[in-house]
């Protein structure tokens, strides 16, 4: 990711070993990491404008599946219980996020990303599309062996996500038309913290290519 932090940055982290390319393997998968109206509704105090990811997203999405690649969604939501009761650190930290109360629009997947018959659903409490969830037995009971991450956001839930799904055993690749958060000094670190160290922060259209590469094998 030349030119995000400037030469000096990208030589350091050279120097250090950072920044090898992702293999790309034959049985990736797309895991769409809190697309859910709390983060995507700009009138909601969890979320921002994304329109253009989720657009992005959608036409992930579509090529996904056309090649047969599995697709799995995340969304936070509380019990109201959880919620109550003072027991999640994370609300604590951040207590805007007990908006997103289990059974409300709020938690519920952005309208303009359907999901298909066939996509997973998975709810989480943390960060990471993988911590206290059955995402890693999801993904290797389907022999995935590549992980296409996309949502929201790219300081928060997309890179916790990134960094557990590499440290499972998953190559991680990142198009970044398809993450955002709500504000771009956040989002352009947290990107290149992700090429450095966790996956390949790459084109939409590289993306494509490669999810059709794997429907032609």
């Amino acid at each position: 990711m030349t030119g995000l932090h400037g030469a000096e940055a990208d030589r350091t982290y050279a120097r250090a070993g950072f920044g090898a390319a992702a293999r790309r393997g034959d049985r990736p998968a797309i895991v769409v990491v809190d697309l859910t109206n709390g983060f995507t509704d700009p009138s909601r105090p969890t979320g921002s404008e994304l329109s253009e990811v989720v657009a992005a997203t959608g036409t992930l999405l579509s090529a996904g599946r056309a090649s047969g690649v599995p697709v799995v969604f995340t969304t936070i939501a509380y019990t109201a219980a959880e919620v109550a009761g003072g027991g999640v650190a994370w609300l604590r930290k951040a207590p805007g996020l007990a908006a997103l109360t289990k059974g409300s629009a709020a938690v519920e997947v952005d309208a303009r990303l359907p999901l298909a018959p066939g996509d997973h659903l998975i709810t989480k409490k943390g960060a990471s599309a993988f911590w206290g969830t059955g995402l890693a037995a999801l993904l290797t009971g389907l022999r995935v062996d590549t992980v296409v991450i996309c949502g929201a956001t790219t300081s928060g839930c997309v890179r916790a996500s990134a960094v557990d799904a590499v440290q499972g055993g998953f190559d991680v690749l990142v198009p970044f038309a398809c993450v955002g958060d709500r504000a771009d000094g956040p989002h352009q670190a947290n990107l290149f913290d992700i090429q450095a160290k966790y996956g390949d922060v790459i084109e939409l259209s590289d993306a494509l290519d490669y999810l059709k590469s794997v429907g032609a094998r």
